[in-house]
């Protein structure tokens, strides 16, 4: 406890001395305020969660707020460092703790910081059924709002490998779109807040069939629509490689890339030990043309053989392993690039969007922003059979997702289809209650459901979890047009508030959030062309009794 109040106090006055310079997007390079070129040597820095097998992809259920941890941050910092880096990716924060003194400590160390603003679980886009929704962007929101204050913040991430692991979901590149709605509104509410902080996202390695149309596609259409940013989490250099053997394809590949890069993961780890001497790589002349450094993977012990220390079960002490001290060496040896000048940089430029192709399907449309409004408009003039519980615990949240699909099933065994709550990211149309909670999702299918078979009384049951609303239209003609009625009604959202509004449910998705590792992963504005809108450039038209959904989108130029 001492130890702890020890190192606020000590970071509060070591903060207001010592505060980091802001780290800017110049073409494709970042540059600290005073002209001097920066680049990523950092490393990944969150313990692993409770990791739960999901198909081929483990992925953590929980974690543990490493920067809320003034105590645990006090013990690592030695090591960081001793490590010589002047960055760490933290994967998962919780936007409820305080964080003021570890970002304080890492400030006054010259450490800036990488902040995921996905969660595990339900706070991320799910690759295999992507959406976006009020609660992601309400998340999102909650966790810039309690780490823009802090001078070392570099970027957040919106996301980290949504587009991945292709042989088990083909079709993931689908979710693209999802990811850049996403970064359009949380770039949105940077500006609207005054931040400069930058956006970025966090790769998968894959086959250049939609490796590298996916960062393309993320900073394409303008400023307002596009990422600053582009990870890769890449372990192509294993055991004592060349840059000719590991890297030179991918860097051939990124070489005229607009825009910053940077590994946002490395350490292959298939051929212990590991030496690390991808570092003289990636900080060589080969390549620092193309790549703003990286993040070594990672610091602590995860189960995978990727940690560099061990941590004791008291949580008190760090004992560092080999990975660690070859690590030390390596990065101690690396000199960062200085040039090109930031005078010479160039400005910042955006490639027109292309359409989808056979290898990479994200269509040039994007979900619009959530909005609250609209959702609880649905909510209190469209439903008549609702959800009694509110998913506040894992067990309603599963819970959820089984009578969804439940409902979708005898919804379309009647006639109808789920198309409402549903949105198709390489066709580009997206219903309008897509971005909606997953409880007000689920009781718009119980509604459907029960107004397609007349309103029986055994239609608004589902094992005892659904009941009737009081107030409900009177018919389902009513219904569908209160429905309608809510879709058109609602103005264009251009920049989400600061509170896009409180609406019951979990965010969807477990696809890609967390700690990542290969195999581990952890998903408003117009763009010059055209505005958000969900009446005027493709209209709406609505029929919630048959489930029939075109909704008012952006479109991309």
């Amino acid at each position: 406890m001492y130890l702890g109040k020890a190192l606020a106090v000590l970071a509060c006055h070591a903060s207001l001395a010592f505060a980091l310079p802001k780290v800017s997007r110049l073409g494709k390079y970042l540059y600290t305020d005073d002209g001097t070129r920066f680049s990523f040597k950092g490393i990944a820095y969150q313990q692993q969660g409770t990791v739960a097998p999901n198909s081929n992809f483990p992925e953590p259920t929980d974690f543990v707020d490493p920067l809320a941890d003034a105590a645990g941050c006090a013990r690592d910092l030695p090591f960081l460092k001793q490590l010589g880096v002047n960055s760490i990716r933290v994967y998962s924060v919780d936007s409820s703790l305080n964080h003021d003194a570890c970002m304080q400590a890492l400030d006054a160390a010259g450490i800036y910081t990488i902040i995921d603003l996905s969660l595990p679980s339900n706070g991320s886009i799910n690759r295999q059924a992507p959406a976006y929704t009020i609660d992601l962007l309400n998340q999102y929101i909650e966790t810039i709002n309690a780490f823009t204050k802090y001078s070392n913040v570099i970027a957040f991430n919106v996301a980290n490998e949504v587009v991945g692991n292709l042989e088990e979901f083909p079709n993931a590149t689908e979710s693209a779109p999802f990811i850049k709605a996403a970064a359009r509104d949380v770039k949105a509410y940077l500006k609207s807040q005054n931040s400069g902080i930058l956006l970025s996202y966090s790769s998968t390695d894959g086959p250049d069939t939609w490796r590298r149309p996916l960062a393309d596609y993320l900073n394409c259409g303008s400023d307002d629509v596009a990422i600053d940013i582009f990870g890769l989490n890449n372990y192509e250099w294993c055991g004592d490689s060349t840059f000719a053997a590991s890297y030179s394809g991918t860097n051939t590949a990124f070489k005229d890339l607009p825009y910053p890069a940077y590994f946002s993961e490395f350490g292959c780890n298939t051929q212990p030990p590991r030496l690390w001497t991808e570092t003289a790589a990636l900080f060589s002349s080969d390549m620092t043309s193309v790549w703003s450094g990286g993040i070594a993977f990672e610091y602590f012990a995860d189960g995978q053989n990727f940690g560099m220390t061990t941590l004791s079960s008291d949580n008190k002490t760090i004992t560092p392993n080999d990975d660690f001290a070859r690590l030390v060496t390596q990065y101690g040896a690396v000199s960062l690039p200085t040039t090109p000048a930031r005078s010479d940089a160039g400005s910042n430029t955006f490639a027109a969007c292309q359409p989808p192709t056979s290898g990479f399907l994200g269509s040039t449309t994007l979900p619009p922003t959530p909005s609250a409004a609209e959702c609880a408009c649905f909510e209190q003039s469209a439903f008549s059979c609702v959800f009694k519980g509110t998913s506040n615990t894992p067990q309603e949240v599963a819970l959820i997702g089984s009578l969804t699909d439940t409902a979708c099933s005898l919804i379309g065994t009647a006639g109808g289809n789920c198309s409402a709550i549903g949105g198709n990211g390489q066709t580009g149309v997206y219903g309008p209650l897509s971005f909606c909670s997953n409880v007000q999702k689920l009781s718009s299918t119980f509604s459907l459901y029960y107004d397609l078979t007349q309103r029986n009384a055994a239609s608004c049951n589902f094992a005892g979890n659904a009941t009737t609303v009081p107030n409900a239209p009177a018919s389902p003609a009513a219904a569908a047009a209160a429905s309608a009625s809510c879709a058109a009604s609602e103005k264009d959202v251009l920049v989400p508030s600061a509170s896009v509004g409180s609406v019951p449910g979990t965010a969807t998705g477990s696809g890609a959030t967390a700690t990542g590792s290969p195999g581990a992963g952890s998903g408003g504005n117009g763009n010059g062309a055209a505005a958000v809108g969900r009446g005027g450039l493709v209209g709406v038209a609505v029929s919630v009794l048959m489930g029939l959904v075109v909704a008012g989108v952006m479109v991309l130029f």
